[in-house]
C-alpha cells in the first residue's frame, strides 16, 4: 500500500508544479494588461472624488477609509514595537 502512495505522489508533484506555473503566468498576464491612467484621467478622477460624482462613490469611500485605517494601524504597530525594543 505504501508503494502505491509513493507512486501517486511522484505523479502528482510535477503536475501540481505545472498547474502552479500556469496560474502564476495567468496572474502576471492579467496584471500586465492593466492600462495605466493618464494625467488627465487622474485629474478627472480627483475632481469627481472631491465632488462625490464617481461611480459607486460610497463603496470607494469605504475602501479608501479602510486603506487609511490599515496604514494608521501599521504605523501605530511599528511605533509600539520600536518603543518596546528600546
Amino acid at each position: 500500500m505504501a508503494s502505491i502512495l509513493v507512486k501517486t505522489r511522484d505523479v502528482r508533484e510535477p503536475f501540481m508544479k505545472f498547474i502552479h506555473t500556469i496560474l502564476a503566468a495567468a496572474v502576471f498576464a492579467l496584471v500586465a494588461c492593466e492600462k495605466p491612467q493618464t494625467t488627465s484621467e487622474k485629474v478627472k478622477d480627483n475632481v469627481n472624488d472631491a465632488l462625490d460624482r464617481r461611480p459607486n462613490e460610497k463603496v470607494r469611500d469605504a475602501a479608501e477609509d479602510a486603506k487609511d485605517a490599515v496604514k494608521d494601524a501599521a504605523k501605530d504597530t511599528k511605533r509600539a514595537v520600536k518603543d518596546a525594543t528600546k
